[in-house]
């Protein structure tokens, strides 16, 4: 999905044009609900405004928005999805830096008086700065030689400063290779996890320098261009693209996988997430929360029902997204108030890309969509009631990737067959998140050679 920076500040700015709110940059947190409330009416879906206020930048967060939000925001602006507001309105190109002019010599009059300056004498003789040997009075030829190695100089001095910056506008501008980026973590595994960034600008043409951990322009820092480090903090595990900009431009990309450590129960919250030890979570063969442990982190379940993650990020090895088998058996435990349609996704985190499949109570599919590296599907444009389930009991998701198309099954029978061909990328990562909570009875993902599995 295309994020690109300039392409949000589009977005922002098509916002402010069809609220009529003006610059967003002074919005709210009563302007960010009512805009909650706009996108619902208008869309059928509800993005929180703490989401929205992700987006425009005005709290922490460190993942990339889901697609699911793009594709609401583009939505409620009258295009089909994220993609289709993308091919439509690519990002701006950034201008060329523009030089100022070089300020005009200083005149000859410039520091006289006032007086002398406007005076009629002024405009027939020269400064007054040779005396005659013998009466103390400027000495007419003296001045007039002067007033003419003055002005004869000039010139001289003008065309030098048009080749100095003539010669300085000649230079290549710094290449890729002329930086260097690179991090270290505080520790391998867990969060939150400071990591410690590394870098070379030193050849940066001025100090417009910025490390950006990923989309999130709130995680973008300007750092001076002969510093040599920058520290930063993750609080969510997930595979991160961090850059190294100069003038808004990307010279250098890092790829972070920030691991859990096993599995990392949390929930969803802004700027820092609840964390639980998977010790309180793993429990009778499962992995779960109980609304009573959600409450006991003095988290409310109503009005607005929290996010409950189950995540396991880490290196399984050498599988795929285009050759994999995936197997779990999950329920949503929740459904009360708000959280009646028991909104589930299960997710495989992969580098530069994800795919996720959502389960949901019958009613609600339409609110779900669908994604499999880079192709995306809404239960709005099209026919998802096959993840529609009754989850008074476990349900069981399998997923068969193989020669670049795959089948997902609900409870033993085929629910979608992904009709388009899927990136080759490394699976890195297992994440469970439910609307209110949820439990999740196994795990099994593997490619025929490498296998690993959770029975809890």
């Amino acid at each position: 999905m295309q994020t690109d920076e300039s392409l949000i500040r589009q977005v922002k700015k098509m916002f402010e044009e069809k609220t009529g709110w003006g610059n967003s940059d002074s919005w709210t947190n009563q302007d960010f609900l009512q805009l909650s409330e706009l996108i619902r009416d208008e869309t059928g879906v509800t993005l929180s405004h703490v989401t929205l206020k992700r987006v425009w930048g005005k709290v922490k967060y460190e993942s990339l928005p889901n697609t699911h939000t793009l594709n609401t925001l583009a939505q409620f602006l009258g295009y089909d999805n994220w993609r289709d507001l993308a091919a439509k309105h690519p990002p701006a190109e950034h201008p060329p830096t523009q030089h100022p002019p070089a300020e005009p010599l200083p005149e000859i009059t410039q520091n006289r008086p006032e007086a002398a300056r406007h005076s009629p004498e002024s405009t027939q003789h020269p400064p007054e700065t040779a005396l005659s040997s013998t009466n103390g009075k400027p000495d007419a030829g003296a001045r007039h030689g002067q007033f003419r190695r003055v002005w004869l100089g000039a010139p001289i001095l003008v065309l030098i400063l048009a080749i100095l910056l003539f010669l300085h506008g000649q230079q290549p501008p710094p290449q890729p290779n002329d930086y260097a980026f690179s991090s270290k973590k505080v520790v391998t595994a867990g969060l939150p996890n400071s990591v410690i960034f590394d870098y070379d600008a030193s050849r940066s043409p001025d100090d417009s320098v910025v490390i950006q951990q990923s989309w999130d322009t709130t995680r973008r820092v300007k750092v001076p261009k002969n510093g040599h480090q920058y520290t930063s903090i993750y609080y969510y595990p997930d595979f991160y693209h961090a850059t190294l900009q100069v003038h808004d431009q990307v010279v250098k990309t890092h790829n972070l996988l920030i691991q859990s450590n096993g599995w990392l129960p949390l929930i969803e919250q802004d700027p820092v997430p609840v964390y639980f030890k998977k010790e309180d979570a793993i429990h009778d063969g499962k992995i779960s929360l109980s609304p009573d442990q959600v409450r006991g982190k003095n988290i409310p379940l109503q009005p607005s029902a929290p996010t409950v993650w189950f995540s396991n990020v880490r290196d399984f090895g050498e599988i795929y997204s285009d050759h994999f088998t995936f197997e779990t058996s999950v329920k949503n435990d929740y459904s009360e108030g708000s959280a009646a349609c028991q909104l589930t996704r299960i997710y495989l985190l992969c580098e530069g890309t994800a795919i996720w499949v959502p389960l949901c109570a019958k009613g609600c599919i339409s609110t779900t969509d669908l994604y499999f590296t880079y192709f995306y599907t809404s239960g709005k444009r099209e026919d998802l009631s096959n993840f529609g389930v009754d989850f008074s009991k476990f349900v069981k998701l399998r997923i068969e990737s193989d020669s670049g198309r795959a089948k997902i099954f609900v409870n033993n029978q085929l629910a979608y067959t992904v009709p388009h061909h899927i990136r080759h990328s490394k699976i890195i990562g297992i994440d469970y998140r439910f609307e209110g909570t949820g439990s999740v009875d196994y795990v099994y993902l593997s490619n025929g050679k490498i296998t690993y599995r959770d029975d809890f």
